[in-house]
């Protein structure tokens, strides 16, 4: 898309793809590619989906999230109650909002999601290290970096989202630190 728009005709396109395809001279292929592109997107939606599913069901089993969330399918060994769940956050964010902030909002995530991981990644030690540590901080600038260059939007819901998540962690686990609370 780069190489036939370039940045501006990119940034300036609604429909990318179509504009690359009518570009390139080959209005013919316009369909077949746009069918390729929607099939691209969907494959890389249903493995965001299924991730964070696992995710969802990790969370309930730490009691980050409801516990009903943890079911796992007693045949298919999925959990498909945070599957369910997840699918049908999908389908509602598809239907109200507008795809591009939902797009935005979920790199967001995920690029917080790699940071932490290189945060992580960099805490290692001896025989579980396999790289040097300045690959990790390579890659927690990098998902700073590509976070900070999303829609402002995004940003903004992400950090916020993030916010409030950990104020409910807080806040958990402050309760389950009592005197006489209940809990793990």
């Amino acid at each position: 898309l780069l190489l036939v728009l370039g940045p501006d005709g990119l940034a300036a396109a609604s429909a990318p793809v179509s504009a690359a395809v009518e570009a390139a001279g080959s209005a013919w292929a316009r369909v077949p590619v746009q069918i390729g592109a929607a099939m691209a997107a969907l494959g890389a939606l249903l493995a965001l989906i299924a991730g964070v599913g696992r995710t969802t069901l990790a969370m309930a089993r730490e009691n980050d999230l409801p516990r009903w969330l943890s079911a796992v399918h007693p045949r298919f060994q999925v959990p498909y109650r945070a599957e369910l769940c997840v699918g049908a956050t999908v389908c509602l964010l598809v239907l109200v909002t507008d795809l591009r902030q939902v797009i935005g909002f979920s790199s967001f995530g995920v690029l917080v999601y790699y940071l932490i991981a290189n945060l992580a990644a960099y805490t290692q030690g001896g025989d579980a290290r396999r790289y040097p540590r300045w690959l990790q901080v390579v890659g927690v600038a990098g998902c700073a970096l590509l976070a900070l260059t999303l829609p402002w939007s995004s940003v903004l819901v992400g950090a916020a989202v993030l916010l409030i998540g950990m104020a409910l962690r807080f806040g958990r686990r402050l309760a389950q630190s009592r005197p006489g609370a209940s809990g793990r």
